[in-house]
Order: structure tokens, then sequence, then C-alpha cells
């Protein structure tokens, strides 16, 4: 086991790798990869939560694993995985929602706000229960520092009281894990094209105003071109609209520029010529990442043998967390375990 920090992420594969995913995470986790030992994971058992259809959500799975690699992870350096293949997630989760009260739950954001835009009888358990698969998910790897953005703070704020809720009753099991966030700076949060009110996010009802990573490159530029800025002519950096400040945000976080840089080479300028810019570079960061793609999705068993890697790594650690909670509540060990 390393010494390193250990840092927890996971993203469910279902919908769209996007730009705002590349700044806001995938890119933040690549720079700082040497300075911890990551748990990247493919959070496959959140996405059941609603309905899916079976080969498209496989298909997405293997998707993600070849963009987190495209983009910068090293599966060498860092254990990659997809968490239905760990069965300890699932195990954890029910023994923690045995120790975590209802009204916890009830006051999540996030459930409160999906099951009003649906009838609660259709509302699932899994979306309720949703934030203590999360917590077993960070728990299980002894996780120091999560990443999150502020909407899933909430839900790291839960992981936090359900594993010192489990600590005081049963004794001291699971390492309290600390918050990351918006660590790496600009980029931590794209908004939408054409909404710039509202992130970049791939349960948009359009997808107009975002920037997938697998878009073909033609259809980046056209995006851009359409992004929505106001009714003047050129950009004001004293008082810029939401639409030209979001653009000057990506441009900012694509190229690491000072204030004074942006102000140098933007101030004055057409939209047109500001969307051509920040299309350059976008497209710049997202072509090798494409090729990359396309050469590891060219051969799946390679693929493959990353994933069973990845998961054996984990399922070591998992079952060394899974063993030590068992004891504390009195489970057998399995027979010759």
């Amino acid at each position: 086991m390393t010494d390193s920090p250990i840092v927890f992420s996971g993203m469910q594969p279902s919908g769209d790798l996007h730009l705002g995913n590349l700044l806001g995470a995938l890119r933040p986790w690549v720079l700082e990869q040497h300075l911890f030992h990551n748990y990247f994971c493919v959070v496959d058992l959140h996405a059941l939560t609603v309905p899916q259809d079976p080969l498209l959500l496989a298909a997405k799975s293997r998707e993600l694993v070849a963009l987190y690699i495209a983009a910068g992870i090293d599966p060498v350096r860092s254990t990659l995985f997809v968490q239905s293949h760990v069965h300890e997630h699932s195990e954890l989760a029910w023994i923690l929602g045995c120790f975590t009260p209802m009204g916890w739950l009830e006051r999540m954001t996030q459930y409160k706000d999906k099951s009003r835009k649906s009838e609660r009888e259709r509302t699932s358990s899994g979306l309720f229960n949703y934030p203590v698969l999360m917590a077993a998910d960070i728990l299980l790897y002894k996780t120091n520092f999560v990443p999150v953005g502020e909407d899933q703070r909430q839900h790291l704020e839960l992981t936090r009281n359900i594993a010192n809720r489990f600590n005081g009753l049963v004794g001291e099991t699971f390492v309290i894990p600390e918050p990351r966030i918006g660590h790496m700076g600009a980029g931590a949060k794209v908004m939408s094209l054409q909404e710039p009110g509202t992130k970049m996010s791939k349960s948009a009802e359009s997808d107009a105003g975002l920037i997938a990573l697998l878009d073909p490159i033609d259809q980046v530029r056209a995006k851009f071109r359409r992004a929505k800025t106001d009714s003047g002519t050129g950009v004001d950096l004293e008082s810029p609209s939401a639409g030209v400040a979001n653009l000057l945000e990506i441009y900012r976080a694509l190229t690491g520029c000072t204030s004074d840089t942006l102000r140098s080479e933007f101030d004055g300028i057409g939209y047109g010529q500001l969307k051509d810019k920040v299309a350059d570079r976008a497209i710049a960061a997202i072509e090798p990442i494409q090729a990359r793609y396309r050469e590891l999705t060219a051969d799946p068993a390679t693929l493959d043998a990353i994933l069973r890697r990845g998961a054996d790594a984990a399922r070591e650690v998992a079952a060394e967390t899974m063993s030590a909670v068992q004891g504390r509540l009195g489970l057998l060990p399995a027979a010759g375990g």
C-alpha cells in the first residue's frame, strides 16, 4: 500500500463526457496524479438509479474508461476500475445504510430536487440511497481526499457523518475524508454555450451548449460559433455578458493565461474572433484525446486487461476494509476466510 495520500474520484457512464468534465475534473486529476494514490472509478451502479439501456450502459462504461486514459490518466500509476467489478461497494452500502438515519437522506438536495420532478411513487429507493453507496465508494479505500464540486459537497459531508457515526458506535474503523473543492482554480466550472447561467451538462435537454470530447471537430467549431454572447459587437472585459465571460473563462482554463494576457488579446475584438480563438484552443485540446481514444478502442483486449488489474487492486483494499467492518459488527468470516 502506498504511503501517498489516497484520493477517490468517480464518474457515471451516462451521457457524453464534455469540455466541462475535462477542465473541471479530468485535467486536474491528470496534473495531480503524481501527488496521490488515486482510485478512478466508473460508477456504473450509480447510473442504475434511472432506467438504462443495457447495451448503451456497457458501451458508455467502456467509452469512459478509454477517455480517462486518453485524457492522461495513467492506469499504472493509478487504480482505474469499474464499480460493479468490486462487490464490496454494494455490501458496504447495505451496512452503512443500516447506520444512516432516514432524516439525513431526506435532507439531500439532489434527492429532493429529482423526486420533486417526478411522482414520489415513481422515485426509486436507489435514488434515495444513492448517497450511501457514494459513502461506501469513498470509505472502502481509506480515502483522505475527494475532489468534488459544490453540488456534491453535501454528499461528502454525509459520508463524513456516516463514518463518524459508525466509528462512534462500534469503534474506529473508517478514515474521515476531506473535500478538495475547486483546487485547480480556472476551469472548475464551465457553463453551457447556450445557457451561460447553467453548468455545461450532459443532462441538458439539448446538446447545442455542450462540447462533447468525442464531437466531430467541425461540430465543435460550429457550436462555438453559435455560442450565446449579447447584442453588442465587441468584447468588453470590464463588464462582459455571461456568455462572453464563459468563453473567456474557457480560454483561460485551456491556456492557463493571466488576466493581463486576456486583456491584451481580447479587449475590444469582435465576437466572431473571440469564438474562433476559443474554438481553436478547445480543438487543440480535444484532437489528441480523440486520436488516443481511437487507438484504445481499437484494442478492447488491452482495455479489459487494464480493468481486470484495476479491479484486482481495488478489491484487495476493499476486502481488507470489509473484513474490519465485519469484525466490528460480529459478522462471521466466510468458511476458509
